[in-house]
């Protein structure tokens, strides 16, 4: 069943200081990557090894990001969340920084790869600290102003990095190392100095408190002896929240399944395919390829910029379910493309249906979190779904065209997303109800 809130309900509902924080650490983060992404392959390839070769580099940061989720999971639950976001970026940085000073082929797969372990601990870190700074009525509307920083930096970023294309293909590297590291400062400064200016804020209370004659606050809550405390002052529950729980939420398995398909089509197909489709199919050159990858992203923006509101008012469900459908049929018809401009037209819908997929679960995850629970180890699950697709789509897909043509490739990647549609039918609505930001009940 929907949940609608009053339209007031959703507008009182600011996002907090720290979420704009993230935001900003993001924008920084995926411009630096815009900028070496067009890079990055022909850099790998001029070490004289083929395009082979060259796709491995590529592949082997997904790669590694895949085998340290776990390990990112669990670090998130023993250390918390800043640390572990900084020394992500700060470990991203320095492997990048080495990719830049790389002198045979080994060494970039090597120092790209090892970046790979830094991101997973920077992205699970991320999504756990929007979990428990954002508020439980501006989830959705927390995790698109996130999604949206990184696809505004993904698009301006490869501008940036042709505008540097005569200053030699190592340049790019130093300037996303140095831009991780304003990234890393920016989040550390900033997210502490609100984290101070709280425990100040609360001692001057306290210190007020005692010159008034008030009772001692209880310790143990922060209250006046022999006082109720109240919802929003109680300590909150740091226990962790294990994989196993949250696998019995029928919305979080859903969740895993449509991440899936969104790594598999939106981060992997996209990439790897639509590019090749339009080459070999459509006879277009490369500045038509990189123009459908900015027309996706441009879809997505739009979609993100829009859906997080309204999903944090109407639902997650409804979001989810059309942006699947969406992005599965149009997939489909990806593959039966007959010109350029259809090509674009597609493009252009299936990002609009990945920005109404993203955020809606991403805060569907959130929502079976908390705000209270440390669930590093569910989100690093979460992650390595997405991740999975993101490896062995355009594989698959790769295959399938090779053997069957492009257009049995896009099928089966659009099938793939609406498989994660009939799942999501099953999966329950996970918006906390408006009087008191309880949960519906598991299903």
């Amino acid at each position: 069943m929907t949940r609608t809130r009053p339209d007031s309900a959703v507008d009182e509902t600011k996002l907090p200081t720290d979420i704009w924080v993230l935001v900003a650490g993001a924008f920084i983060v995926a411009i630096g990557y815009g900028i070496i992404a067009p890079v990055l392959p022909q850099f790998a390839e001029s070490f004289g090894l083929g395009v082979t070769a060259a796709t491995i580099v590529v592949s082997s940061f997904a790669f590694f990001r895949l085998v340290s989720a776990p390990a990112g999971g669990r670090l998130v639950n023993r250390l918390g969340e800043r640390p572990v976001y900084v020394t992500g970026l700060l470990i991203v940085a320095a492997s990048t920084f080495a990719v830049a000073l790389a002198q045979t082929y080994w060494q970039l797969l090597l120092f790209r790869a090892l970046g790979g372990l830094g991101s997973t601990m920077f992205t699970v870190s991320a999504m756990a600290l929007i979990i428990r700074l954002a508020p439980p009525t501006a989830r959705a509307r927390a995790a698109g102003r996130y999604a949206t920083a990184f696809l505004l930096g993904n698009i301006f970023g490869p501008v940036v990095g042709g505008l540097m294309a005569g200053w030699g293909m190592r340049v790019p590297f130093l300037v996303y190392a140095v831009a991780l590291v304003i990234a890393a400062a920016v989040v550390y400064f900033r997210l502490g100095r609100n984290e101070r200016l709280l425990a100040a804020e609360a001692k001057a209370a306290e210190e007020r408190a005692a010159e008034d004659g008030d009772p001692e606050p209880d310790p143990a809550n922060g209250t006046a002896a022999g006082e109720s405390p109240e919802p929003d002052t109680v300590e909150p529950d740091r226990s962790t929240m294990r994989f196993r729980e949250a696998w019995q939420d029928s919305a979080y398995r859903a969740a895993l399944v449509s991440v899936l398909a969104h790594g598999w089509t939106s981060m992997g197909i996209r990439v790897a395919i639509y590019p090749l489709f339009a080459l070999h199919v459509l006879g277009a050159g490369a500045g038509v390829s990189g123009l459908a990858l900015t027309v996706f992203a441009l879809g997505n923006t739009v979609a993100v910029a829009a859906v997080g509101r309204w999903a944090d008012r109407l639902g997650r469900r409804p979001f989810i379910l059309t942006g699947l459908l969406i992005m599965g049929v149009s997939t489909i018809a990806l593959g039966f493309s007959g010109s350029v401009a259809v090509f674009f037209v597609l493009s252009a819908i299936a990002g609009i249906g990945a920005g109404l997929l993203n955020p809606s679960q991403q805060a569907v995850v959130a929502d079976v979190v908390g705000p209270h629970r440390a669930g590093g180890v569910v989100l690093s699950r979460y992650q390595m779904a997405m991740d999975t697709g993101a490896i062995f789509g355009p594989i698959i897909a790769g295959l399938l065209a090779e053997s069957l043509g492009y257009s049995a490739a896009f099928a089966v990647s659009g099938a793939v997303v609406l498989l994660a549609f009939v799942v999501w039918l099953s999966g329950r609505e996970t918006l906390p109800s408006r009087e008191d930001g309880s949960q519906p009940a598991q299903r």
